[in-house]
């Protein structure tokens, strides 16, 4: 049997869905470690697993203590330790246990978000149309080195990715803190743990490709070139951080600064392009996600795309290099419409214009309710897209980068509703827009089966028929 483990009981704090809703914010790319386990979220932090769940009303929380105490240099245990059973656990509360502080802080729990949106909808008809579906999303308040590292890592890249990444760092350099089920957890690796000499060869090993080098340089940077203090010197003087930490959980404390002579964001931004693999959009993330700086508005390829679209920024100039002008200009922009939490606005759009949420919008969005729901037809046309070459926006500007898309299939699902009174309504699944010509097809096979549908809000369940239309291409033939 394993070491035992500290456990403390769960509790709770009075929290809204419309002020944090964790299944949106913990997987919408600002952080990259927490894991949902039946229905609850752990991460390791500060020396400690936390684990949530929630309900309408409440904010649940445990935290699970190592039975050794954690230093920064402690790094992953044996396989022995790996491969052993689940460690014992006992239920105590340590005492000076800090968690509900600690998530205060991380949640940034000190703005009121409802506050927050009903300001920003005033401002913006745009995001009016998109925040009842997209409640409770926080800007969380990370460890400036986590953030830092786990942007970098994101270059190029996309959330399923960096969060793999992520992994591997914990898992190879990052000081192991409990065990839940089958599910190991360990803490993030400090900046002296990655800036040894085989690191980058080793992160190349793991897939990290050339964000292995900036990695390991940036860490041997910030671990011997630049001041203990110095990141958490970039820091927001009115956003409260956590000291580092030390070796008994019982004297980690919090940290709030007074305001007065110090940094700017302009000043922390500034300063981590200095560092190796950092452009604007990464420090953005790092000014926004790990430092404190509300108005840092980090512009990649999805920000791009809502400027265009929903803001019709730049008009129809089309261009295919990012200037350094053009990304100051569509933070400038957005922070003219939000104020000083702009960051926070922009991650609300950004969530809305994820695939993975894209369902949410038709599922949680305002919708007109019928209670003489009759039959459901829903019509799939397979597509087939051709290979293209197309030129993206980088996420940093005064580069290109060439994208190839291998051909793929796509469904367009229709879905028709037809009530008593002939009234008829169409949803469209979102998806991506095809530029492709499409041939001809005829119909070849259909299919007919039973199925429940329940009406999104207040409505019937009722049993409907679905038709699925296969359609397969007609060949154009020369005479």
């Amino acid at each position: 049997m394993g070491a035992a483990q500290k456990v403390s009981e769960w509790r709770k704090l009075p929290l809204s869905l419309t002020e944090l809703c964790i299944d949106t914010t913990l997987r919408c790319g600002q952080s990259f470690r927490w894991r949902k386990i039946d229905d609850e979220w752990h991460c390791a932090l500060q020396g400690r697993l936390v684990s949530l769940k929630q309900d309408s009303t409440h904010l649940h929380y445990r935290v699970t203590w190592p039975k050794t105490p954690i230093t920064t240099s402690t790094l992953t245990p044996p396989p022995s330790i790996l491969n052993s059973p689940s460690p014992s656990v006992s239920n105590v509360d340590p005492p000076g246990d800090d968690a509900a502080e600690l998530l205060h802080n991380y949640f940034a729990l000190s703005h009121s978000l409802s506050t927050l949106y009903q300001q920003w909808s005033e401002s913006d008809a745009n995001f009016a149309s998109k925040a009842p579906s997209f409640t409770g999303i926080r800007i969380l308040n990370q460890d400036a080195w986590e953030a830092l590292v786990s942007f970098i890592c994101s270059s190029n890249n996309n959330i399923s990715r960096i969060s793999q990444m992520v992994h591997k760092l914990c898992t190879h350099y990052g000081p192991y803190i409990a065990t839940v089920g089958s599910e190991v957890f360990h803490d993030f690796p400090g900046p002296e743990a990655l800036a040894g000499k085989s690191v980058e060869t080793h992160l190349r090993e793991l897939g990290f490709g050339y964000r292995a080098k900036y990695i390991a340089e940036t860490a041997r940077i910030v671990s011997t070139g630049r001041p203990a203090d110095w990141l958490r010197g970039l820091r927001n003087p009115t956003s409260p951080s956590l000291t580092p930490l030390q070796h008994n959980p019982d004297t980690i404390k919090m940290e709030t600064k007074t305001v007065g002579e110090g940094p700017t964001y302009k000043g922390a931004h500034e300063a981590l392009l200095e560092l190796s693999g950092v452009g604007p959009k990464v420090a953005d993330c790092v000014c926004l996600m790990g430092l404190g700086w509300g108005e840092a508005v980090p512009v990649d390829t999805h920000v791009w795309q809502i400027a265009q679209r929903d803001y019709k920024f730049g008009g129809k100039t089309k261009t295919k290099t990012f200037t350094k002008a053009m990304y100051d200009s569509v933070g400038d922009h957005f922070r003219k419409i939000w104020g000083p939490q702009a960051g926070w606005a922009q991650s609300v759009l950004f969530t809305a214009n994820l695939k993975s949420f894209s369902e949410q919008a038709v599922l949680r969005g305002p919708t007109k309710t019928t209670q003489n729901v009759k039959t459901v037809k829903v019509e799939v046309r397979e597509e087939t897209e051709a290979e293209t070459q197309e030129k993206t926006v980088l996420e940093e500007y005064g580069t290109q980068t060439t994208r190839n898309t291998r051909k793929r299939k796509t469904e367009k699902v229709e879905v028709k509703e037809e009530t008593e009174t002939g009234e008829k309504s169409v949803l469209e699944e979102s998806g991506t827009r095809t530029t492709t010509k499409t041939r001809k097809r005829k119909i070849s096979t259909k299919t007919e089966l039973p199925v429940k549908v329940e009406e999104v809000g207040k409505g019937t369940v009722a049993e409907v028929t679905v038709r699925v239309t296969r359609l397969s291409k007609r060949r154009k033939t020369q005479s």
